[in-house]
């Protein structure tokens, strides 16, 4: 009997102390939703993660084919400007005219589109800034050190602001473009050869007026038509660097290569002011420094191409020729009609010609 009691208390203790601990103290969690064991703490768990944002895309457009100077230092610049950026933007190469002729790029970027293109000094005379179009005027450069005297000076800066003002940015100025020769399918030895021939020159008004000075039927056309109207007779000539005139196939339609050397082009490569402006001031300063970086592959590699270009031609059976110190002087005297023109002296400021020599002289 004894012993009953013992074991009824001893139960009684234990019930008790259940009850105790069902009742004691409230959790500081909710108990986790069916299927979820519960957190240990809300507050220690890390953020997800975020995804990477995209990168900024740079198209660059240009109508020279895979494989040529300006293809391959565009291709540099894509490469520096992803370094630099650590990813963060993207250059993406669209060569042989995918992008449509240089004024509907230039159209594009005034646009706000994120495009850029390489122009030159006559381009830009169509765009608000008329003296740069010096820069492509006829036999004005007689080396590339006068060439990069202009570039890289104060006159230079002063026509740069004005192509922001007509909302073009100039990125960079150091690329070199190539000698520019002519090609034709009857042979040029001297000026009077050139008379009344259609020879294709870019769509601006300083080029097609500086062909006009030696003669010729300044053509207006896309590169990119070049070699059909050749291959049919619709023009008989065509101007460009060796490296470029080899890389389109002109060799194949047009048999003969004059040395004229009529211009040492250096180029350059703008954007839209509507477009770079949306960038960051570090992106805006990666772009360019990438941009001088790959110009001086550009000058790198038209220093040892030009010449195997040359040979390259003359080995697909184009005869070059190099005019006489006599016939460079005609092409040279002929080339002065250029200041001449009315059209010239009204785009032109006044004392342009003078001071240009001052600077490069």
């Amino acid at each position: 009997m004894k012993m009953k009691k013992c074991l009824a208390l001893l139960l009684a203790l234990v019930l008790c102390a259940g009850t105790l601990a069902g009742c004691g103290g409230k959790s500081d969690s909710a108990p986790a939703p069916a299927g979820k064991a519960p957190d240990s703490s809300a507050s220690s768990q890390e953020p997800a993660a975020q995804p990477a944002a995209d990168p900024v895309i740079v198209k660059i457009g240009y109508e020279n084919n895979p494989g040529e100077p300006i293809d391959q230092a565009c291709n540099a610049w894509a490469e520096y400007l992803s370094e630099l950026s650590g990813g963060t933007m993207e250059m993406q190469c669209y060569p042989s005219s995918q992008l449509g002729a240089k004024n509907d790029i230039i159209d594009q970027m005034l646009a706000g589109d994120n495009v850029i293109t390489l122009a030159d000094g006559a381009f830009l005379a169509d765009r608000g800034a008329p003296d740069m179009g010096i820069q492509f005027a006829p036999f004005l450069f007689d080396t590339y050190d006068e060439a990069w005297k202009l570039v890289e000076s104060d006159w230079w800066e002063k026509q740069s602001a004005i192509c922001r003002e007509n909302g073009l940015e100039l990125l960079t100025s150091n690329f070199v473009y190539g000698t520019r020769n002519l090609m034709t399918t009857k042979p040029v030895h001297s000026v009077s050869d050139i008379k009344g021939m259609k020879i294709r020159v870019p769509n601006n008004t300083i080029q097609v007026k500086g062909f006009e000075a030696l003669g010729a039927a300044a053509t207006p056309m896309a590169l990119g038509d070049v070699y059909m109207a050749l291959q049919q007779g619709t023009i008989d000539g065509v101007e460009n660097p060796a490296s470029a005139l080899l890389g389109l196939g002109f060799g194949e339609v047009a048999k003969n290569l004059t040395v004229t050397a009529h211009v040492l082009n250096t180029t350059l490569w703008l954007t839209g002011t509507k477009w770079f402006d949306t960038l960051t001031a570090e992106q805006q300063q990666w772009l360019k420094e990438s941009g001088q970086k790959a110009g001086l592959v550009s000058q790198d590699l038209d220093k040892k191409l030009e010449a195997d270009a040359l040979a390259s031609l003359e080995a697909q059976g184009v005869e070059v020729y190099y005019p006489t110190e006599e016939e460079m002087a005609g092409f040279k005297e002929a080339a002065l009609n250029f200041y001449e023109y009315p059209e010239i002296q009204a785009l032109f400021s006044d004392g342009l010609y003078d001071e240009i020599i001052s600077v490069i002289k």
